[in-house]
């Protein structure tokens, strides 16, 4: 032990274990260059790899619905025929028909198909269930002349009732759409910020936000698909833009396409549009709340002011009519 205790504490062994560790970390540092991996192609790789993981899911997913959906959304039987024997797809226009039923939400062909053949039966079924009840079941009690226009104007009526319903729907899903877009494109910043790629950020903000707006998400999951499919990602850009129709999706669309161009940074631009949608939809809230107090003055009127005055006259009323 005393030996021990000698040797550390001589002066010559430590210089040379002193000398011995600088030589150690001499070596180290002329040999760790060559021994340390390249963290950029590895990290390249890991992301391109994660990409291709993707990309087959999505296949999955595509082949999964096709087996289901494609029968179904194919055009079969005695609509299709009905459609083509009368040239229906070129006397309205099929698409720009097809182009409003994706905007609706329904896509395929046999969406078109079934409008098609809506727009022509319509206005007899209309014209049917109206000179029914005007002539047999005496529903207004007219006149013969009264009787047939009121047939006509339900037979002019089914004629647009098809395009009612799709512009209702259409809508009523960019109001849906619109109120959670705002949120989509926080969650679509972060992701984009944090170093994923766009493809990822879609399929990762779909799922995030599948549950608060479900047709959001199916939007940003058919995205995610045609960036994996097409040639063009501009293509499913502008895609996306047209089935949704709203002027703040074309914006982020424009940005997406000019960053994929020109190779502009995409934080700044989806911060920027994100802080607009954001304050679109406060404006849309207060000029509802402003537009409130007009809306309530007739049901004010017609069920406050009575029950009111009933209140206030009512003793009065009985007070005088006791004498």
């Amino acid at each position: 032990m005393d030996a021990l205790i000698n040797a550390v504490t001589d002066r010559t062994f430590q210089i040379a274990l002193l000398v011995s560790l600088a030589a150690i970390a001499t070596v180290f540092t002329v040999v760790a260059p060559f021994l340390e991996k390249d963290k950029l192609s590895e990290r390249m790789k890991s992301v391109s790899s994660h990409r291709d993981a993707l990309r087959d899911q999505q296949r999955e997913m595509l082949a999964k619905k096709s087996n289901k959906s494609l029968r179904i959304n194919t055009p079969e039987g005695m609509i299709k025929e009905v459609v083509e024997s009368l040239k229906l797809l070129e006397i309205f226009d099929a698409e720009a028909a097809r182009k409003k039923l994706m905007m609706a939400g329904f896509r395929g062909q046999r969406p078109v198909f079934v409008f098609m053949a809506a727009r022509l039966s319509m206005p007899f079924v209309m014209a049917i269930i109206v000179g029914v009840y005007v002539y047999f079941l005496d529903g207004f009690e007219l006149e013969s002349f009264g009787r047939l226009l009121a047939t006509i104007g339900g037979f002019i009526g089914g004629f647009y009732l098809p395009n009612v319903y799709v512009a209702n729907t259409i809508t009523k899903r960019q109001q849906v759409i619109q109120a959670s877009w705002p949120d989509a494109l926080d969650l679509m910043l972060i992701c984009v910020e944090a170093g994923m790629s766009i493809e990822a950020a879609f399929q990762k903000v779909g799922h995030e936000i599948g549950s608060g707006c479900s047709e959001l998400a199916e939007e940003l999951g058919l995205t995610t698909a045609e960036l994996s499919y097409l040639q063009e990602r501009k293509q499913a850009y502008v895609n996306l833009a047209e089935r949704t129709g709203l002027d703040s999706v074309k914006g982020v669309v424009t940005a997406l396409v000019q960053s994929e161009k020109y190779g502009t940074p995409l934080g700044q631009s989806l911060r920027v549009m994100a802080n607009e949608s954001r304050e679109m939809r406060m404006q849309e809230a207060e000029k509802q709340a402003a537009a409130l107090p007009p809306k309530l003055t007739v049901p004010m009127i017609v069920f406050f002011l009575p029950v009111l005055f009933a209140v206030i006259l009512g003793p009065a009323i009985m007070q005088a009519m006791s004498l």
